[in-house]
């Protein structure tokens, strides 16, 4: 996994985190909703800045399965290597 893509990914999330949790917290094992407290409007926020930053289209089933820092840095991945 590229270190450029998890530092954009990181740069994105920070942005939604709310006030008690900080960018320091975050790692590729974070959970966005349980551990970072991204709420789901911010999660939907945080997909289309990731679409718009990387140019690519996530569907729906696909941001079921971003739990994770990391599950959403290897969806993206993935995506760049279509």
């Amino acid at each position: 996994m590229s270190t450029t893509h998890y530092e954009q990914l990181k740069d994105i999330i920070k942005i939604y985190l709310p006030d008690d949790v900080s960018v320091d917290q975050i790692t590729k094992q974070s959970h966005l909703i349980n551990e970072l407290n991204i709420n789901s409007a911010n999660l939907v926020d945080v997909v289309l800045d990731v679409e718009d930053a990387f140019d690519i289209t996530i569907e729906d089933d696909e941001i079921e399965q971003m739990d994770t820092v990391e599950s959403a840095l290897q969806i993206i991945e993935s995506k760049l290597a279509e």
